[in-house]
């Protein structure tokens, strides 16, 4: 009898444990949705960045939409956004950051990770 009490215990413990740990995410941690390799080596800004930020952003900061003061159309307006840091916090829904894009999905994991290790690497123009 004591044994079983035991097991119940260790069960409900355990239970919890995993409970807790799924129901706590850190914005910090992007854990993969699928299982689509996602390449962030030799990350080019105009063959990984600018479609994504086009096809993402440019309906309300390119294409002479000017929502918020942000423009994103053009290189040099993708750069100050990236080395302020503004890039990276509302696209990873940062804390103190407008989540972004409005009113749409998170953008993927792999195109978050993608223009992290294009800001990482300097933002560079290639």
């Amino acid at each position: 009898m004591q044994k079983f009490k035991i097991q119940k215990l260790v069960a409900a413990a355990l239970i919890t444990l995993c409970a807790n740990a799924c129901s706590s995410h850190s914005k910090d941690v992007i854990a993969p949705t699928n299982n689509t390799p996602c390449d962030v080596s030799n990350v080019t800004y105009s063959l990984k960045i600018l479609p994504i930020i086009s096809n993402n952003c440019y309906s309300c900061h390119g294409n002479g939409n000017t929502s918020g003061g942000i423009i994103l159309e053009g290189y040099d307006n993708i750069k100050i956004q990236a080395d302020n840091g503004n890039l990276k916090g509302v696209i990873t829904h940062a804390p103190g950051y407008p989540a972004m894009p409005l009113d749409k999905p998170m953008l993927s994991d792999c195109d978050i990770n993608t223009i992290t290790a294009w800001i990482n690497d300097g933002a560079p123009n290639n």
